[in-house]
């Protein structure tokens, strides 16, 4: 009996690895991780998610010195919860906020995620005063405040990015966005955003906030990028926006949303 349990076991591990594969061929990225289960279900997947991106984290991160940028929401707080202090063996870990942000909750945001991490893992945190939705005007002299400009900098050394992947009109109208964007975004078909970006089905970016801290292009140069999203409902906001992913890119997500992105996929 035992042994038909085993083969059982190692047959769905299996069959994980195969539809992991699957998904990091179709999204041309280096590597997926597939918890079992749904998130929007059940919230032990969201603690399978963080404990994922620990081990992904203490797999990837070279010893030494690591600048780890980091986005809000509310993955990402629930990533933070699950980081601890083995992550800062033989490493000297600072923690810094990818984007400016004081739109949101300030729980999810992502001055409060990364303090988080910091704090888990007996690591250093570095803030970033910037709210989130601001015009060109205001922007350009908070750039030359010494705290802000020096955080910034910051965020350009950093050797890895954490992020989540968002529903767009969770996101727009989260943030508390105005009816015109949040016109725009019905009237182009946005489904996902991420780093402020909102992304068409076919990956298109058909809106972005003007934010300070990282852009989208910015990843290219970073060696370590995670996204980290899961459930059924966020299917179509993954492949949006992996359509733009840089190919380094692990993405670590659940069954919800594998399967449903796997269904239309003929690879």
């Amino acid at each position: 009996v035992l042994y038909h349990e085993l083969d059982k076991v190692m047959g769905q591990l299996l069959g994980m690895r195969e539809k992991e594969n699957q998904l990091a061929t179709y999204f041309q990225i280096e590597h997926c991780i597939i918890a079992s289960g749904d998130s929007d279900e059940q919230q032990k997947v969201m603690d399978e998610l963080g404990r994922a991106t620990m081990e992904s984290l203490n797999y990837l991160l070279p010893e030494g010195d690591n600048i780890i940028a980091v986005m809000g929401g509310t993955t990402m707080a629930e990533v933070a919860d699950h980081m601890t202090t083995i992550l800062s063996n033989k490493r000297h870990l600072v923690f810094v906020p990818a984007r400016g942000g004081l739109g949101e909750a300030v729980s999810i945001q992502a001055n409060s995620v990364s303090a988080q991490m910091a704090k888990k893992t007996g690591g250093e945190n570095r803030v970033l005063y910037v709210p989130e939705q601001v015009s060109e005007e205001t922007y350009k002299p908070l750039l030359q405040e010494p705290a802000v400009y020096n955080t910034l900098k910051m965020v350009d050394k950093a050797n890895c990015v954490l992020h989540s992947i968002g529903d767009a009109r969770l996101m727009a109208e989260r943030r508390g966005m105005s009816s015109d964007v949040l016109a725009l975004i019905e009237k182009e078909a946005a489904v996902g955003e991420a780093f402020g970006y909102f992304f068409n089905e076919t990956g298109k970016v058909v809106y972005k906030i003007p934010r300070i801290g990282l852009q989208l292009k910015d990843l290219a140069r970073v060696p370590c990028v995670l996204a980290i999203a899961g459930g059924k409902s966020k299917a179509k906001a993954i492949e949006a926006y992996m359509k733009n992913a840089p190919n380094q890119t692990w993405l670590i997500t659940d069954e919800g949303a594998a399967n449903q992105i796997l269904k239309g996929v003929t690879l």
